[in-house]
C-alpha cells in the first residue's frame, strides 16, 4: 500500500536511525533547481534502471516526492510494482517541505559539495590561486599539477601541463608521478570539492611533499583569464605503488574515522537482518571490468566521495568497500565515514573476498514490456507517403537539439499521460535505449497504447541509415527542458557569470544548512 506522509513525519524519519531512501522523482533540471538536502535524484524517466542501484533492498523504507504535479504518485505505484513494499509519498512535495521552514537547495551532489567546504574550513586545507600557480609555473618552480577528475572530464578542459590522476587513485599512483620530495603537488578539479578532498587525502596519508589545492579549479583558472587545454591525454601510470608504509597510513586513517574491517560473515548477518548492503569496488573501470566480486558495483573512490548520492540512495545502509592494494578502500572509507555513512572495508580486499565467497545478489532489472517495433526505413517510407505518424523523441533534450528525425517532437516520460486521446493512427517512441522507451510507453493513455511502436535501433539506426537529420539549437525551448540543469552546465562553456554563480553557491552551502543537516558530518577524532 502507498501511504502519504507529512513533512513533520519525514523530519522524524530523518532523525531516527532506520534506513531511509528519499527520492526526488522529478527530472534532473527540476531536481537541481530546488530539492531536499538528503534527497537522491531518481528521475521518473529513468526509474526502472536506477531504482535497484540506489535502493537494492526492496523492503527498505522509501519516500518519494515531486512538486505537486502527480509524478510522485505514479513513481510510487511503479516502485510498488517493482517489489518495493514500504513506499510513501511526501504530501505537498518539495513545497510542503519549504513551507515547514526547511531549505530547498539548488545544484547537485549537495552532501558531498557541502562536505568539501566543511573539510577546507575545519582542516585548513592549504591552497593557492590560479595567478600564483601560473607565476610559479612560469618561474620554473618544481611543482606538478594533478587533476583529480575522471579522464573523460579531464579531456574536456584542463590546466596547462596538468596530469589526470583521479582522487581515488592518488594514494597508489602519486609515487610514480612525483619522485622528488621537493616537488610541490597541486590538486585541481573543475571547481572546489575534489581539489580540497584530493589535497587533504595526500596530507592525511603523510605525503612528504607540500600539497596544495588549486583554488576554484579550472573555473578559477578561466576567471583569471588564463587559457585551458582541451583534449589532453596525460594520465596516471598503470602501475600501482602501495608499500607497507602507505597501507599502514591508509589503515590508520580509516580506523581514525571509525571504519572497521569486516568479512563475509558480517555481510551474511547483515543480510539476514534485512539491512541494505552496498558492495562497492573502488578501483578503476579497467580493473573492475577485468573481474570483481559477484554483485559488486563499480564506484571509483574519487567519484564516490564527490557524488555520493549517485551511488548510495539509502541513509544508514551498510557500505562495504574493497580494492586489491590496501590503500584505496580504506582512504575512501575514511571519507565516507566523515560524510556520515556506515562505511566498512572488506578484509583482504578482492582476493580475500573471492576466497571467502563474498557476494551480493545483483538486483534484477525491471522486466521490459514488449511493444511492436518499426524500422527506420519503414518509418521513413510512412513519412514520405504522408501517413499520420507522431514521433516522440524521449532522448535528452540536448541530444534532440543536436540532431533528430525531421518532424519529430521532443517529449519526456512525465508528460506522456497528457497525450490527447484523438491522436494519430501511429505513435513511434525512441529513447537512449529501447528499454527506456518501452517503460515510458506504459504511461501513454490506455486508449492510445494499441497505436504505440518503438523505433528499432533508436535514433542511431535512423542516422546511420543515411536518413535526413534536423538540428534545432533553440528547440525545445529552454523553459521546456526539465531534464537540463543550466545552473551547472553553462559554467563549462566559458560562461564566466555562471562560473561565479556556481562558486558562490558552493561556498555558501554550509551557512544554509539546518542543524540536522550539519550534524551528519563526523569530524576525525581530536579535531
Amino acid at each position: 500500500m502507498i501511504t502519504t506522509i507529512t513533512a513533520s513525519t519525514l523530519e522524524q524519519w530523518l532523525d531516527d536511525s532506520g534506513e531511509l531512501a528519499l527520492f526526488d522523482v522529478r527530472e534532473h533540471g527540476q531536481f537541481g533547481e530546488g530539492h531536499l538536502f538528503f534527497a537522491a535524484s531518481l528521475p521518473y524517466s529513468r526509474l526502472e534502471p536506477e531504482a535497484a542501484k540506489l535502493a537494492p533492498n526492496p523492503s527498505v523504507r522509501v519516500v518519494v516526492y515531486d512538486a505537486g504535479e502527480g509524478v510522485a504518485q505514479r513513481a510510487a505505484r511503479r516502485l510498488r510494482q517493482l517489489g518495493y513494499s514500504a513506499v510513501h509519498v511526501l504530501a505537498g512535495g518539495a513545497q510542503a517541505w519549504a513551507a515547514a521552514g526547511y531549505t530547498l537547495f539548488q545544484g547537485v551532489n549537495l552532501p558531498s559539495k557541502t562536505f568539501g567546504e566543511w573539510v577546507e574550513t575545519r582542516r585548513a586545507t592549504p591552497h593557492l590561486s590560479a595567478d600564483e600557480l601560473a607565476r610559479r609555473q612560469a618561474a620554473g618552480d618544481p611543482l606538478i599539477v594533478l587533476d583529480g577528475r575522471p579522464f573523460e572530464e579531464y579531456r574536456q578542459m584542463s590546466i596547462p601541463g596538468s596530469i589526470c590522476c583521479p582522487n581515488g587513485e592518488l594514494g597508489v599512483r602519486v609515487d610514480a608521478l612525483v619522485a622528488d620530495r621537493a616537488t610541490t603537488i597541486v590538486i585541481n578539479c573543475a571547481g572546489r570539492t575534489r581539489s580540497i578532498i584530493g589535497a587533504q587525502t595526500l596530507i592525511d596519508l603523510g605525503i612528504a611533499n607540500r600539497v596544495l589545492a588549486l583554488e576554484n579549479g579550472t573555473q578559477g583558472w578561466m576567471l583569471a583569464d588564463r587559457p585551458l587545454e582541451h583534449g589532453q591525454q596525460r594520465r596516471y601510470p598503470d602501475a600501482l605503488h602501495a608499500d607497507n608504509a602507505r597501507v599502514r597510513a591508509a589503515e590508520r586513517l580509516a580506523a581514525r574515522a571509525g571504519a572497521a574491517w569486516i568479512g563475509a560473515r558480517d555481510i551474511r548477518q547483515w543480510r539476514q537482518k534485512n539491512h541494505t548492503v552496498f558492495l562497492l569496488d573502488v578501483r578503476t573501470a579497467e580493473e573492475f571490468a577485468s573481474g570483481s566480486l559477484p554483485g559488486a558495483r563499480h564506484a571509483p573512490g574519487g567519484q564516490l566521495q564527490q557524488a555520493t548520492d549517485q551511488y548510495l540512495g539509502v541513509r544508514n545502509a551498510k557500505v562495504v568497500l574493497f580494492d586489491n592494494d590496501g590503500v584505496r578502500a580504506p582512504v575512501t572509507a575514511s571519507w565516507l565515514r566523515q560524510l556520515g555513512h556506515q562505511a566498512f572495508v572488506l578484509k583482504g580486499g578482492l582476493a580475500q573476498g573471492l576466497a571467502d565467497g563474498v557476494s551480493l545478489p545483483r538486483p534484477q532489472p525491471a522486466g521490459v514490456p514488449a511493444w511492436p517495433t518499426v524500422s527506420a526505413r519503414e518509418l521513413a517510407g510512412e513519412l514520405d507517403r504522408g501517413q499520420p505518424v507522431e514521433i516522440l523523441d524521449l532522448r535528452a533534450s540536448q541530444h534532440y537539439r543536436d540532431g533528430h528525425i525531421p518532424g519529430s517532437r521532443w517529449s519526456i516520460r512525465p508528460l506522456l499521460d497528457r497525450l490527447p486521446a484523438a491522436g494519430p493512427a501511429k505513435i513511434v517512441l525512441l529513447a537512449e535505449d529501447a528499454a527506456l522507451a518501452a517503460w515510458a510507453a506504459a504511461d501513454i493513455p490506455a486508449p492510445l497504447q494499441a497505436r504505440v511502436y518503438l523505433l528499432a535501433g533508436g535514433f542511431a539506426a535512423w542516422r546511420d541509415g543515411g536518413l535526413p537529420v534536423a538540428v534545432t539549437p533553440d528547440a525545445p525551448a529552454d523553459a521546456e527542458r526539465i531534464d537540463y540543469l543550466f545552473f551547472t552546465h553553462d559554467r563549462h562553456a566559458g560562461n564566466k557569470d555562471a562560473a561565479r554563480q556556481y562558486l558562490a553557491w558552493e561556498q555558501g552551502l554550509w551557512d544554509r544548512l539546518h542543524a540536522r543537516e550539519r550534524a551528519v558530518f563526523k569530524p576525525l577524532p581530536g579535531e
